[in-house]
Order: C-alpha cells, then structure tokens, then sequence
C-alpha cells in the first residue's frame, strides 16, 4: 500500500484547485479563482475576467494600468467580473444553492463581492493573499463570516 503521509487536508486541497482555478484568469494585473464548497463537494468555480461574449484584458488591454487606478480603488472601471462574483453567479445561472458553504479564495475578497458574499448565505472564507480594501474585513467580521488566512503552496515552497 503506498504512503498516504503527503495526502493534503480538505482546507489545502481545495485551496490547491482554487489556485488552479486562478490560472484560468484573463487579468493582466491579478490572478484570481474561487471555489464555493460545501459538504466537502465543490458547487461552483470563478476566475476573474471579462463576462461572456465580451473581449478579455488579455485581448484588448487594461484600463485600470491605462488611467494608473490603484488596487482596490474604483472597482467599477474593469471590463472584468471578480473571481468570487463568478462562482456567486454559476449558482445563480445553475440553479444551486449555497447558503451555508464555505469560499476558498486566492485573495481576500473586496468589499463588493464581500457584500454579496454576506447576502449569499456563505458563512466562512479561506483565503490566501489579502487585499487593500480594509472595509470588506470589517463587514464580513460584523455579519459573523468566519475568515482564515490558509497559505497558498507557493507561499509554502517558497518559505
């Protein structure tokens, strides 16, 4: 029987496939991907991007590099839709429901998707990375939605 001793947590697999997830993004500035879990079954998966039908930063450049919009700021002047407002949308589109799941993220979510985050039911968030946006951890600590940092495995083979 081989050794089962590198077999990863649930907490690191599933961070490990968000990770994955993350690679599918078409934003020139930041690599993001989401999963929404629950009962140990993965429901849905976002990355961030451009919405359907519509050209991606990839292809047509980035406005927010272009005007020098820092991150964190001004969220309504990308072409693309947040990783985690992705996964939030496939239940939507699919009709599932994800009322008490749990998100794992590569980056703290901002203070948008925290907002529907907190209306869609998920109660706890793994993430890897923070982000600048001080208001989406003070909404999320007051709506009760559990927060803990999970390190990615790149942080992991690089410490």
């Amino acid at each position: 029987m081989p050794d089962r001793g590198d077999r990863p947590s649930w907490d690191r697999y599933f961070m490990d496939i968000t990770e994955l997830v993350a690679r599918r993004s078409t934003c020139i500035r930041r690599s993001v991907g989401a999963i929404i879990v629950k009962n140990k079954r993965i429901l849905t998966t976002g990355y961030n991007g451009a919405p359907s039908h519509v050209r991606h930063c990839i292809e047509v450049g980035c406005l927010r590099e272009k005007m020098n919009v820092a991150s964190g700021e001004r969220h309504e002047l990308c072409r693309g839709i947040h990783a985690e407002q992705n996964a939030i949308i496939q239940a939507a589109f699919h009709g599932v429901s994800i009322e008490g799941a749990v998100l794992f993220c590569t980056n703290l979510p901002c203070s948008i998707c925290a907002k529907m985050i907190i209306n869609a039911g998920i109660r706890k968030i793994y993430y890897a990375s923070g982000y600048a946006d001080t208001l989406s951890k003070e909404m999320l600590n007051e709506a009760a939605v559990e927060i803990i940092k999970l390190d990615s495995k790149r942080q992991e083979e690089n410490s």
